[in-house]
């Protein structure tokens, strides 16, 4: 999921978007999402493995995360959930990305950046949607992903 039309459309900078109780499967590499500007709030999905990031973003974008499972890949090298583009460390360090009752398993981390009072300060933005334990995400999800439709049928 690719949110933001390019690190040059800052019009994209008011799109708040909340990302809720999907299951990532094995195999995706990244993108998961990948956030341009804005505002994201990830909550309570559940991360079985990713090829490079699960967590992206450039242009400063606020990305929150609450109550998400993320189980890292076997590879000692793809443990980090986020990735922040084309900035250096002193820049990305200004974005507010936030883990919040997360649950981290198989070596998964998270780095966090940027204000830790967000919701204080940025009340505008926050959706105040309450994240469940991320214990309980795999129940939460486990009717998500594909439709097992048939063309011509009902779902």
């Amino acid at each position: 999921m690719l949110f933001g039309a390019s690190d040059s459309s800052s019009i994209d900078q008011v799109m708040q978007i909340t990302l809720a109780f999907n299951h990532f499967g094995k195999r995706l590499v990244q993108r998961m999402p990948r956030c341009r500007w804005g505002y994201i709030h990830v909550v309570n999905n559940d991360y079985t493995h990713w090829n490079m990031y699960a967590i992206g973003g450039s242009m400063h974008p606020t990305i929150i995360t609450q109550g998400n499972r993320f189980i890292a890949p076997p590879d000692i090298f793809k443990k980090q959930v986020t990735k922040r583009e084309y900035n250096p460390e002193l820049v990305w360090m200004q974005w507010t990305w936030r883990s919040e009752g997360n649950l981290f398993m198989n070596g998964a981390y998270f780095t966090e950046s940027g204000d830790p009072d967000w919701s204080k300060k940025h009340k505008d933005f926050y959706d105040g949607i309450s994240a469940a334990p991320a214990e309980d995400v795999t129940w939460m999800t486990r009717f998500a992903g594909v439709l097992a439709c048939k063309p011509g049928k009902p779902c």
